[in-house]
């Protein structure tokens, strides 16, 4: 018999500010994701010994984010001893990963009931901390003798081939808080978001959104990525890629409740969506956040789609210059791109943005009565995942 991997429920934590003034600083990662692990289980009526696995995304796993920090959230929610876990790294795609292995694992009868996620707190854990000191290995500088860089200049070699100018990128970061916020503001986040208490009270709402953002605020701050090295060994780099028209850094968790078709109805829930089709690749390493576009294309032709039978695409907001370049290359309907805001404005705390994009996708599905989503994610080292949902 065919098994048919659903979505249950998607929650997030609000996005705190990932510096020391956020108001998630005070709270371990361990007991971020551990929020959204209960809170799953409270939503939904079912006891933690029937989650066969758990499977978080984590990029720095250094620190308090080390020793296997989806286990360690499993023992922190209480959930019963026997519940195992593991913890993944796909760069910016961890957590979209492990709904992959997740929904796989259900199709192919290893699981019934899975949790996926991810955590990152970027106050406490700085990105690149689980990097700190690591040299290019021998075959790594045979390949690339010029040297790979960071994903800041790799945002701007796209801006570059692409042709997108400062305004442009700008205006895309002005239109991404004016879409969060107006989101906001219609309650369209309440479904997903469970409120943190931290020691600066209930945090209910994401500290990353900027109301009345427009792209004249924007345009007066300096290029975030340039260094008289890059500017040398790229002429072509226009230097647009700033702290405004890229994400923040951002603590917060995520999680997704999956099911096989048959035991979500045993167990007397209703299946929100299913899992429709599944696309990873690799790409260019020194472009690093092109792999959405390739990702699209192998899943659109995977799944029998076209890119005008999906209502909605939750593409990541990196940096402004990977959507742009997404939705140029594929000539996408740009209403139907992130339309309650993305990354830019509702924060990237890298390891839990795979899951929170697709709750926020799972909800626009619902509130338009859309049936098609489609999500992909750059991720550090040239790859890219994407996932299409079907809604119920």
């Amino acid at each position: 018999m065919l098994r048919t991997a659903v979505l249950v429920d998607a929650v997030r934590t609000p996005a705190g500010r990932g510096k020391p003034s956020g108001s998630l600083r005070g709270v371990h990662p361990v007991d971020l994701a551990a929020g959204v692990l209960s809170g799953l289980l409270e939503r939904n009526g079912i006891a933690s010994a029937q989650v066969e696995d758990v499977l978080l995304g984590c990029v720095s796993q250094v620190g308090d984010q080390s020793m296997n920090v989806a286990r360690q959230a499993v023992l922190a929610a209480g959930f019963d001893e026997r519940v195992p876990a593991a913890t993944i790294d796909r760069q910016c795609g961890s957590s979209q990963q492990a709904v992959h292995f997740a929904a796989q694992g259900i199709i192919a009868g290893a699981y019934d009931v899975v949790i996926a996620g991810g955590v990152e707190s970027m106050s406490r854990v700085p990105l690149g901390s689980s990097t700190a000191g690591a040299t290019p290995p021998e075959g790594i500088r045979r390949r690339y003798p010029e040297g790979l860089v960071n994903q800041g200049v790799a945002a701007e070699l796209i801006a570059a081939r692409w042709g997108l100018g400062r305004d442009e990128l700008d205006g895309y970061a002005a239109q991404s808080h004016a879409r969060a916020a107006r989101a906001w503001a219609a309650w369209r986040f309440d479904g997903e978001v469970l409120p943190v208490a931290t020691d600066r009270g209930v945090i209910d709402g994401d500290e990353t959104v900027r109301p009345g953002t427009t792209a004249a605020t924007l345009a007066g701050l300096p290029a975030a990525f340039r260094t008289d090295e890059m500017a040398a060994r790229f002429p072509e780099i226009g230097w647009h890629v700033t702290a405004g028209n890229s994400s923040p850094l951002t603590d917060a968790a995520s999680a997704v409740l999956l099911m096989s078709e048959q035991r979500a109805l045993a167990l007397g829930l209703t299946p929100r969506a299913r899992f429709h089709s599944f696309a990873v690749v690799g790409d260019d390493p020194l472009m690093m956040l092109t792999g959405p576009i390739p990702a699209t294309r192998r899943i659109l032709e995977r799944s029998g789609l076209t890119l005008s039978n999906i209502d909605v695409y939750e593409v990541n907001e990196a940096f402004a210059s990977v959507p742009l370049a997404w939705q140029r290359e594929l000539d996408a309907d740009p209403a139907r791109l992130n339309p309650w805001g993305g990354a830019i404005a509702l924060g990237h705390a890298v390891g839990a943005s795979g899951t929170r994009l697709l709750g926020t996708m799972l909800a626009y599905l619902e509130a338009t009565g859309g049936r098609y989503g489609l999500q992909t994610m750059c991720e550090g080292g040239g790859l890219a995942n994407a996932t299409i949902i079907e809604r119920l």
